[in-house]
């Protein structure tokens, strides 16, 4: 690589973009590659700092950024990853909607290969529209072909390093308990949430039922559920340690096999989760109503995604399960479960 004076590159084809910032405002190519030096060009040039620009003579050995950029970009990437075009030497991998998975291990190993750089979102956020969740380069304008065939080799030994698993469509039944809400003496504000928030990850509740504080009758709407062919049942209310709330006994009671009583997150400590034919019964405590990013956020987007949650998955949740209340809520983009 040779550095030519500014004045002296009239009629040379840039092989890299030149950036120009402005402060505050903006940040962004001036010239893109492939674009060829004019007469007009130099003031501009040399405005945004250019002295010298740069002729390359690549060997076999040798890879333009551009081109590294996209190798890399593919080999880390998986199902429901789309990769953006390149800009500045950098490619971006765009998420479908689902459920972002990383294998937080090789985005690791990848970045202890020196000049390379692959930074991704947290593992689990949930995506509800497209967007770019990661993005890669190189740190030079030109790096050796032997470490982009490196991150290549990385990623062909397991499955994909980043993939958005899609949310599947679960018919829904809601148990809802409570005397209060039964005997109709106050209006059910836990239904509507529910609703919505299965709707948004592309699932429907089929229908909701209300039972009073009654043990055998929560245990029998369950299993009603259950036998009627809902894919999901979730049971609100009726989740403290207060003697009325029978919530977890009506789910023990049902056979299914429970894998948490409690989860080490602020809202939603008082969550339980519990298998019965391989179906999810989960019992939401009450802040899910209230509090916009919950257990339920950090839960449930997996469930629909396929995964099988175990007492670890729970367990790890403590690292980053206290919410901290923001005033505007920014979640999933935010600490909260990472």
């Amino acid at each position: 690589m040779q550095a030519v004076p500014v004045q002296n590159s009239i009629g040379m084809v840039l092989c890299h973009d030149i950036t120009r910032i402005v402060p505050g405002e903006s940040k962004g190519p001036a010239f893109k590659k492939g674009h060829i030096v004019t007469e007009e060009d130099i003031p501009t040039l040399l405005d945004i700092g250019k002295e010298h620009l740069y002729v390359l003579d690549l060997s076999e050995n040798q890879i333009h950024e551009n081109e590294a950029a996209f190798r890399i970009a593919k080999a880390v990437s998986g199902p429901g990853i789309t990769l953006s075009d390149v800009s500045e030497g950098r490619v971006n991998l765009i998420a479908d909607k689902g459920l972002l998975t990383i294998d937080v291990e090789k985005v690791n190993e990848i970045n202890a290969i020196e000049e390379i750089v692959l930074s991704t979102m947290h593992t689990g956020l949930h995506v509800l529209s497209e967007r770019p969740v990661a993005g890669t380069r190189i740190v030079p304008l030109v790096t050796d072909r032997a470490k982009v065939e490196e991150v290549e080799a990385v990623c062909a030994n397991s499955g994909p390093v980043i993939q958005v698993k899609p949310f599947k469509h679960h018919k829904v039944g809601v148990v809802t308990t409570g005397s209060e809400v039964y005997n109709g003496r106050i209006t059910d504000k836990f239904g509507p949430v529910i609703r919505k928030k299965f709707h948004a990850l592309g699932s429907n509740v089929v229908e909701q039922v209300f039972v009073p504080d009654d043990q055998q009758m929560t245990t029998d709407a369950i299993n009603t559920f259950l036998d009627s062919g809902v894919d999901f049942v979730v049971v609100t209310g009726g989740m403290s340690v207060d003697p009325d709330d029978r919530t977890p006994a009506s789910i023990r009671d049902t056979g299914a096999d429970v894998v948490t009583y409690g989860s080490p997150t602020f809202p939603g400590a008082m969550f339980m989760l519990a298998y019965k034919d391989n179906r999810p019964i989960i019992g939401l405590p009450g802040c899910v109503m209230y509090y916009r990013a919950s257990i339920f956020d950090l839960i449930v987007p997996r469930i629909l995604a396929g995964e099988t949650i175990t007492r670890k998955d729970i367990t790890d949740l403590g690292h980053g399960g206290f919410c901290a209340g923001c005033e505007t809520c920014h979640f999933p983009l935010c600490s909260f479960g990472k």
